[in-house]
């Protein structure tokens, strides 16, 4: 390297520096890519309220909700990259668009900096009692029996419960037959009253109706057992080899975002995730507190890209 390139990275990582001692300056935003009340909604407020506390400086929560957070992510991609615009992501924005769009107006990996993955939601595989079918084997076995007779419920295409339903069939060998709805309420409903054979739903939905006797749990999709469901097994555990299905949230900002800026707000969030009122309250609500390093965030995103990638191509999926 030449002495004046040398000198100017020097000035670039003290001015980059600079910043991040001097960052927050002003308002924070955290774009939302849902409309308030729900989970990410909830996260990113818990998140935003504990950092105007701690820097004395707003952070305010922008909910831009649409096209299953393509319009979010655009917003957030296209931001100046100091760390004063960030984005309480879910699945669908980094990974699931990826695929299923036609066109996504920009690359999850090369147009964002990852700050860390926040909280993660395991879902569960609930059927009717009506079903003969009280383990995922005796499912499997039963779907096998009858292709295509067997039917999964879930709150629209590509959504996690979707892709949780040809996760299984491609994993197990099974055809079942996809019914769609307009969120995941009407699903359960008709789960319940036996017009539909099953649904996969994330664990604070599903959880009081099979506390109440009016479903039955086969086994939850994370990678661990679920707090909220300490007895009920995993789908490997209930012999489906690598089976791994979650729904999650992480912080994100534009990709040239200055590192100490991002180990700034990284360690913050991680100490604010892990506080005991925060990791209650995310329990309370089936939810995972995580906090990683911005490194494996990113790795997380990459791989999920070509796990789902793979999974939605199998079934031909297309976003409506």
């Amino acid at each position: 390297m030449r002495r004046s390139d040398a000198v100017a990275v020097a000035l670039l990582v003290a001015a980059a520096s600079a910043g991040a001692q001097d960052y927050p300056a002003r308002p924070i935003r955290i774009l939302v890519p849902s409309t308030p009340g729900g989970s990410v909604d909830t996260l990113a407020r818990m998140v935003g309220n504990n950092l105007s506390e701690r820097w004395k400086q707003q952070v305010v929560v922008d909910n831009r909700a649409g096209a299953g957070g393509i319009i979010a992510g655009e917003l957030t991609a296209k931001a100046a990259p100091d760390g004063y615009t960030l984005i309480m992501a879910t699945i669908a924005a980094m990974v699931t668009n990826v695929s299923l769009a036609k066109k996504l107006p920009y690359d999850p990996v090369r147009d964002f900096a990852p700050i860390t993955l926040v909280a993660s939601q395991q879902i569960v595989l609930l059927v009717t009692p009506a079903l003969p079918a009280k383990s995922i084997k005796e499912l499997i076995a039963l779907a096998k029996a009858k292709p295509g007779q067997l039917t999964f419920a879930s709150a629209g295409s590509g959504s996690g419960g979707h892709l949780s339903g040809e996760l299984l069939k491609l994993l197990a060998g099974i055809d079942l037959t996809h019914v769609t709805y307009k969120g995941i309420s009407p699903a359960i409903v008709d789960v319940i009253s036996g017009q539909v054979s099953m649904t996969f739903a994330n664990i604070i939905s599903g959880t009081p109706h099979v506390k109440s006797g009016k479903l039955r749990a086969l086994a939850v999709t994370g990678a661990h057992r679920s707090p909220a469901l300490p007895d009920m097994p995993t789908m490997v555990e209930a012999g489906v080899p690598g089976y791994e299905s979650s729904t999650w949230y992480g912080l994100l900002s534009a990709k040239a975002t200055p590192r100490p800026i991002i180990d700034k707000l990284n360690k913050e969030v991680v100490a604010i995730v892990n506080l005991p009122d925060i990791k209650s309250h995310l329990l309370a609500e089936g939810a995972e507190p995580v906090g990683n390093t911005p490194e494996q965030f990113g790795a997380l995103i990459r791989a999920e890209i070509d796990k789902w990638g793979k999974v939605i191509h199998a079934a031909g999926l297309r976003a409506d």
